[in-house]
Formats: structure tokens, C-alpha cells, sequence
């Protein structure tokens, strides 16, 4: 479904997007995490050929972006974190402009979802909240039978309620198993809920692409007694945080550490936002 291979990207500024490289199957949802200014936002645009990539490939359906765009893109739903619509535009007379551009846009698809997001189409857009344009820009992303779903910080902002019901929706489109979502978010708990892979980078580089069951076998957080961490200890996390009350460290060699340290530690299933959170520090 979408093919990132090598895929580098330097700026003037010093920034540089480093060989990153990662594969999604049809029939899956991928979670792209990274803290700010790690790059995700940049591999979107390069994915969606909205910048010019220094190396490396990205392949849509099999096919590279930068050859077929338009077909590829016929067939890609898009939701940015910002909404690119003309203001003082309806919603109606926007989706007017949008619909003509997809092939497969399918009005009574659309109507169901301006009725379930409870939108008013002749508001104009600059009198909609951050919520309402989330849900205006969902209707017309799935308004047209896409087979790839690109999200970029869809549920930054929004209440909790409405982050469930995108979670819903996004998982029945991905009961279909020809159809596959690429999501980026901060808000790692989302990806806990649906995801079925996890992409991590961390300052412009790859630090894992991974199925998120293998991840959260993998990383475990530990906690004791400072008192109790010898050097050798110290080489089986990632990384550890220490306060004045003990420390609390990530590590992949849980059983090890456990071993060492005996009943003066207490071994415990890391989130994501705790793994993000350690190998940000890590170096």
C-alpha cells in the first residue's frame, strides 16, 4: 500500500531527514509518532510529494509517487492538522470545488457523514471551530472511497468525545482489508486503541518500524532504589530517570534487570508515550 524507502530530506536551517524507511500492507493501521520537530510532518509531505525529496523512493500502490501523482492521489484520503480551505467559502460551496477532483466521489457517502458530524453546510468555514473543520475535512476524505487514508495530528485539540468517534470510524473503513491508514499523532494513547504497527522517528531518523504488539513486549519500564543501581545494572536501560524518591528507567532486558535487582524493583508494561518519552532522551 505505501513503500518509504531511504527517504532523506536536508534544509538550509540544519534539519536533515535521514534514510527512513518503512512498508505498510493493505489492511492495516500504522501509528507515526516522533516528538516535535522529529520529521513527521516533513515525511508526510514527502510521501505526498508536496516536497521534493533529496534520495530515496515512495511508492503508493506500487507504483512511485512522483510519476503517477494524480492517479495515486485519486485515490489517497488527506487529513492535515490544519485545515487549507478558503475561509469565506461554504461548506457547501467548498465541497463543490473539492468533489470534481476524485472519481470515485460518492455524494450520498458525504451527505451521511455532514449529517453525522451534525455540520451545517451553509456555514461559512472561517466561522468553524478547530472541531468542526476536523470533522469537515473527515467527511470529505472519506468521501470518495479512498483506499489509503494519510492523517496528520487528526485528533490534536479535540475533546475526547470526538476523538473516539474518529478511532471508530477509522476502525470500520480498516474492516476492509484493501484499505490501509497512515496516522500521525502525539497522542499516542489513540495509537494504542487502533494501531496494528508503530513507526518511530526521532530526529529525522529511524528509530523503529515495528508491529505495536512486538513494541510492547519488548520495552518495559523499571522502578526502584537508586541505591540498588550498579554500573552493570545501568547498561541494561535505554535510558533512566532518577529523582529523589528513586528511578524509573526503559529497558528491553526487563527479566535481566529484574534478576539483579530481585524484590527491590517493580517491572511494569511501557506505553507508548513512555517509550517515545526515554529514547527521546536516549543520546
Amino acid at each position: 500500500m505505501l513503500e518509504v524507502r531511504n527517504l532523506s530530506k536536508k534544509f538550509k536551517e540544519g534539519f536533515h531527514l535521514e534514510d527512513v524507511s518503512f512498508t505498510l500492507k493493505p489492511g492495516y493501521i500504522m501509528g507515526f509518532i516522533g516528538p516535535n520537530g522529529s520529521g513527521k510532518t516533513t515525511t508526510i509531505n514527502l510521501i505526498m510529494n508536496l516536497m521534493k525529496r533529496d534520495e530515496g523512493s515512495v511508492k503508493i500502490f506500487g507504483k512511485d509517487i512522483s510519476q503517477h501523482e494524480r492517479e495515486i492521489k485519486d485515490r489517497i484520503g488527506f487529513v492535515y492538522d490544519e485545515a487549507h480551505f478558503y475561509d469565506d467559502l461554504t461548506l457547501e460551496q467548498m465541497k463543490r470545488i473539492i468533489a470534481p477532483f476524485y472519481s470515485r466521489w460518492d455524494e450520498k457517502i458525504y451527505r451521511d457523514y455532514i449529517e453525522k458530524f451534525e455540520l451545517n453546510e451553509k456555514m461559512r468555514i472561517k466561522k468553524l471551530s478547530k472541531g468542526m473543520k476536523m470533522k469537515y475535512s473527515l467527511a470529505l476524505a472519506l468521501s470518495h472511497d479512498a483506499d489509503l487514508i494519510i492523517m496528520d495530528e487528526p485528533t490534536s485539540g479535540l475533546d475526547p468525545i470526538f476523538r473516539k468517534e474518529i478511532l471508530d470510524i477509522l476502525y470500520d473503513i480498516i474492516q476492509d482489508e484493501n484499505k490501509s491508514i497512515f496516522f500521525s499523532t502525539h497522542i499516542t494513547t489513540d495509537l494504542e486503541q487502533i494501531a496494528d504497527y508503530i513507526t518511530f522517528i526521532n530526529k529525522g531518523k529511524l528509530v523503529f518500524s515495528k508491529a505495536k504488539d512486538e513494541i510492547m513486549d519488548e520495552f518495559k519500564i523499571v522502578k526502584g532504589d537508586s541505591i540498588n543501581l550498579t554500573p552493570e545494572i545501568r547498561s541494561s536501560f535505554i535510558e533512566i530517570r532518577e529523582t529523589g524518591y528513586g528511578f524509573e528507567g526503559l529497558t528491553r532486558k526487563a527479566a535481566g534487570v529484574k534478576e539483579m535487582l530481585g524484590e527491590n524493583s517493580l517491572v511494569e508494561n511501557a506505553s507508548l508515550q513512555d517509550i517515545m518519552y526515554y529514547m527521546r532522551m536516549e543520546g
